[in-house]
């Protein structure tokens, strides 16, 4: 049954939507966790009640951002269901398995001890609150590690293999699935780039108290304990980055071309491109600024590496799409005679393109019927948008390179105990806060736009995996949920804001002494 292509547009857009809005919130809470258990630790060890007052506001913080992740988080889970119904039949198995695990280990010890978190200071003792803290961070981190291990088999397929008897992708090895090597490079990376995110949302804030002269001592050391634990993180996620892009240039080298707006193969050294204008009508670049070797360097890391190009890469999907059709007419036989032997013999052959035969069946859906010009339409689809890709790529990187700028001098300024007196700096550092969400919004479009046109990489093309909609009710959906969420991001701002213009003296922190009190009335 073919599912009307406006339907699949519109089912894609609703869950971009909601992913990019939740994404807004999940490095924030990720990074904040572990920063709240530095801030602790060091109140713990020192006894220095500085630390605690640190701990306890930038909670506070971490509480409002954890609430409204949680909310924008939980209808996604549903929209697999409700808006790919297809996509859920097929994979369910393997997809269900990381998502229930998230939801059983990790999300429900992170939302069971968060609480006990922010209101447990009284309650326990100095080490068993740290505990809890690092009980909090440690879930959150792993609700991050299952979910992107459930993304990673989309990006690359591992430990499944296709029933034909079940017309389903079956778990075959729960081991390769966990530790597929684009999973375990995107958690460290994604995870990192939240320890970015927090770092600067810490600094920021930090500089509006000094630039006001407000709680100078605890914003002086938070962002000392954040610019630190900033260019840190940022050296890692830039050195981890440079290592997911190798490993994913490997499983798919569409979105690689993408990224590199690379249309022909060339023979090594190849030179990377800065800034390119790419037109994917006419498969060229309208202009380019290059490095030379850069990008043998970069995704080869050798000198005289070669990178496969658009062309190459449609003539290699050609040759599978062609090869993926009597994949698909076998199984076709087999729905409706699962003892065939020679439809089985057929399908075992050709199971290695069987996605490709679901490709071209988005341009002719009766395979006995497919064209040359069927199999070239097919094969250019297996190209990723190349502009959106490229730019949102380069804005990352670029973005990336600028925040360790910012760190650089942070640390300095802060270790040299004149952090206050560069006014300039701390004007900017306020407006710095934007640029990690940006960067990681532009990571998340790099790749999962640079995995079009498949839902499962190679496997399970996007335009047979959503539910039968009408267009009426996709639209009213799609309205709904931006409405919504742009509410959950206005109410987090609101809750935001308020909370940093009243300062940690909410907490009681920083109270005159009962003698100061009756001294000063006695003046």
């Amino acid at each position: 049954m073919m599912i009307d292509s406006t339907v699949v547009e519109l089912s894609r857009w609703q869950f971009a939507a909601t992913a990019l809005y939740h994404f807004l919130f999940v490095p924030l809470t990720l990074g904040l966790s572990f920063l709240l258990a530095a801030m602790e630790t060091i109140y713990v060890t020192t006894g220095r009640k500085i630390y605690k007052d640190m701990a306890q506001f930038w909670g506070k913080l971490f509480l409002i951002n954890f609430a409204i992740g949680v909310a924008t988080g939980l209808t996604m889970e549903f929209e697999f269901g409700t808006n790919w119904s297809f996509y859920s039949s097929f994979v369910g198995d393997i997809f269900g398995a990381p998502l229930a695990i998230e939801g059983l280990m990790a999300f429900f010890m992170e939302s069971t001890f968060v609480g006990i978190m922010v209101f447990g200071w009284d309650r326990l003792k100095r080490g068993q609150h740290l505990a809890v803290t690092y009980l909090v961070a440690v879930g959150s981190n792993l609700s991050a590690l299952w979910i992107l291990i459930a993304n990673s088999f989309m990006q690359t397929p591992q430990g499944a293999s296709f029933n034909p008897h079940t017309m389903r992708m079956e778990l075959s090895s729960f081991t390769d699935l966990i530790f597929s090597h684009d999973a375990q490079a995107k958690f460290v990376h994604t995870s990192i780039a939240g320890y970015v995110t927090a770092a600067i949302f810490v600094c920021g804030v930090s500089a509006f108290y000094m630039l006001r002269k407000r709680h100078t001592e605890l914003a002086r050391r938070s962002f000392r304990v954040a610019a630190i634990f900033g260019i840190l993180a940022t050296l890692g996620v830039i050195t981890l980055g440079d290592a997911l892009g190798f490993v994913g240039g490997q499983a798919q080298p569409t979105k690689l071309a993408a990224m590199e707006a690379l249309w022909k193969t060339e023979q090594g050294p190849m030179p990377f491109n800065v800034v390119a204008f790419p037109s994917q009508k006419d498969q060229t670049n309208h202009g380019e600024l290059q490095i030379p070797y850069a990008l043998s360097l970069l995704v080869t890391h050798s000198v005289d590496g070669s990178v496969p190009g658009v062309d190459q890469l449609e003539a290699m999907a050609k040759q599978r799409i062609r090869n993926g059709i009597p994949a698909v007419q076998a199984l076709q036989t087999l729905s409706k005679n699962p003892e065939d032997q020679t439809a089985l013999a057929t399908f075992r052959q050709h199971q290695d393109d069987l996605g490709y035969g679901f490709l071209v069946q988005g341009y002719q859906h009766d395979l006995s019927k497919v064209t040359d010009a069927d199999v070239d339409a097919a094969a250019k689809a297996t190209i990723p948008p190349v502009a959106p890709v490229f730019w949102a790529f380069r804005t990352m990187v670029a973005f990336g390179f600028a925040m360790l700028a910012f760190f650089i001098l942070a640390v300095v300024f802060t270790l040299r105990n004149n952090v206050e007196r560069r006014r300039w700096f701390l004007k900017i550092a306020p407006w710095m806060i934007p640029v990690p969400f940006i960067a990681n919004e532009a990571g998340w479009l790099v790749a999962e736009l640079g995995r079009q046109p498949w839902t499962v990489y190679g496997v399970l093309p996007t335009w047979m995996s959503a539910s039968t909609h009408s267009v009426t009710y996709m639209v009213f959906s799609l309205a709904g949920f931006v409405l919504i969420y742009s509410a959950f991001i206005a109410v987090e701002m609101f809750l935001m804001v308020r909370a940093i213009r009243r300062g940690p003296d909410d907490h009681g922190d920083h109270k005159p002494s009962p003698a100061l009190t009756t001294a000063n009335a006695e003046a």
